[in-house]
Formats: C-alpha cells, structure tokens, sequence
C-alpha cells in the first residue's frame, strides 16, 4: 500500500500571503494519493482530509475498527474510492502562527465556511467561484445556508474553550522552551546524517573495489 499526502500547501504570494495560515484552497487544498490491491486507478473529486489517512489505512489492513470506542477522527477513504458519496464534512481547525485566535473550518460538497470568533464569516461557492474572490457570507441570499453552518460549528466546536487550551498550552511549553534550547539541543527536522569522511574520496576506501564500481562496463 502506497499512500501519498501534504500536511499543507502554501500561498506563493497569492492575495499578497506566504505561508500557510488560512484556509483558501492555495493553503488547505493537498494531495493526496493512494495505491494498493483494490483500489481502482481514477480521479476522486470528493474533498477529503489528513484525518481520513489513519482509518484508510487501517481499513486497506483489515483492522475492525466497529465496536471500539473512536481513537480517532476522519472517514476511510476506500468507499469514496468505490464510487460512493462522503457520508461526513471534512473538517478544517488552524491555532499557530500568525492566527489571534482558533480558526475552523467546514468543508461540505462544493460550499467552504469559514469560522473564526475574531472575524466576520466566509463563504465560498468553490465550484462557481474556484479562486474565492466571492464571500456569500455577506450576501442575504445565503443568510441561511450561514446559520446552518453556524450551528454545525457550535454543535462541534466550544471555541472559548479551543482558545483556552491553546493559550494554556502554549504557556507550558513557554515555560519549558529556554530549557529545551539549551545543552544538546536537537532540530526536530529531518536530517540525514551522513559522515563527510565517507562521502567522498577517502582513504577508508579500497581503492580496487572504488574503480571497479566506477568503471562501465562494471568489472572492465
């Protein structure tokens, strides 16, 4: 089983923004692919999310999941890879850099919503509308389709406590931080490490073994 995915694109300067930080589909929208026995090669337009990775997987490896009490969010993908319809919205949050408060978001057929307890609402028709210049929030006509998607955000979300718990945890982690730059402080990136000894020409090499390998034809 191959599985292909991004945590997040990036804005490229468009709408004058870098980075990720928001929702347009510049940011949100990511790849994901997969591949593995029964799995029908094809394009699958439906909107999907990071979370549905860990029940997809667990689903192509055959662990029962019914009857346990959910561990974790998301759908399995391998019904939408049959031809059937998402039976949930994909749901979006974003708390780090650059956001003043907790920012959601709700993704459901060709409607994007977008909540945020500091700003004024966004919503985008994204198949009229692809580029999201077009924010129907503001528009009366859509007044209702608004408030559903506000109750679903108040049935899912309690954005003071989000923003409480973002604020008390990143007031641990403050208190932490100058510790965990200090002594043998480590990137969490990832780095292959590679002995520049090693890399190149050295004398740790045997000589007859380095030209054999260099040679074509090998051996000659």
């Amino acid at each position: 089983i191959i599985l292909f995915c991004s945590d997040h694109g990036d804005m490229l300067g468009e709408r004058g923004l870098w980075f990720k930080m928001c929702f347009y589909e510049g940011a949100a929208r990511v790849p994901l692919m997969m591949s593995g026995k029964g799995i029908k090669a094809g394009l699958i337009e439906t909107p999907a999310s990071n979370l549905d990775v860990a029940p997809t997987l667990c689903d192509l490896a055959g662990i029962d999941m019914s009857g346990i009490a959910p561990w974790t969010d998301g759908l399995s993908l391998l019904p939408l890879a049959a031809g059937k319809e998402r039976s949930a919205p994909v749901l979006m949050e974003y708390a780090a850099e650059g956001s003043y408060a907790p920012m959601v978001a709700i993704r459901e057929g060709k409607y994007k919503f977008v909540h945020c307890e500091l700003d004024p609402p966004q919503l985008f028709d994204l198949v009229a509308d692809p580029r999201e210049l077009d924010n129907l929030a503001t528009n009366p006509a859509y007044a209702d389709l608004v408030s559903a998607f506000m109750e679903k955000v108040r049935a899912r979300w309690d954005m003071a406590g989000f923003d409480a718990a973002v604020r008390e945890s990143q007031a641990r982690r403050w208190v932490v931080y100058p510790a965990l730059r200090n002594g043998a402080y480590y990137p969490w990136e990832f780095q292959p490490l590679q002995k520049a000894s090693e890399r190149y020409m050295r004398n740790h090499m045997n000589l007859d073994n380095l030209e054999e390998s260099k040679r074509y034809p090998r051996g000659e």
